[in-house]
């Protein structure tokens, strides 16, 4: 099972596929983490708090 590298949540094995590189198994940030978000190829601190 795919994990986000950040917090540790579970994630799809979808999201996983949709949302990490190739040859990666488990995503940098998943919708869980409520304090960053993918930019392109990184990952940064959210500017704003963000709604979930």
């Amino acid at each position: 099972m795919p994990k986000c590298q950040n917090c540790g949540a579970f994630v799809t094995d979808a999201y996983a596929r949709v949302f990490t590189p190739r040859n990666v198994d488990d995503p940098r940030v998943c919708p869980e983490c409520t304090d960053k978000i993918r930019d392109g190829a990184e990952i940064r601190r959210a500017r704003s708090p963000r709604n979930n």
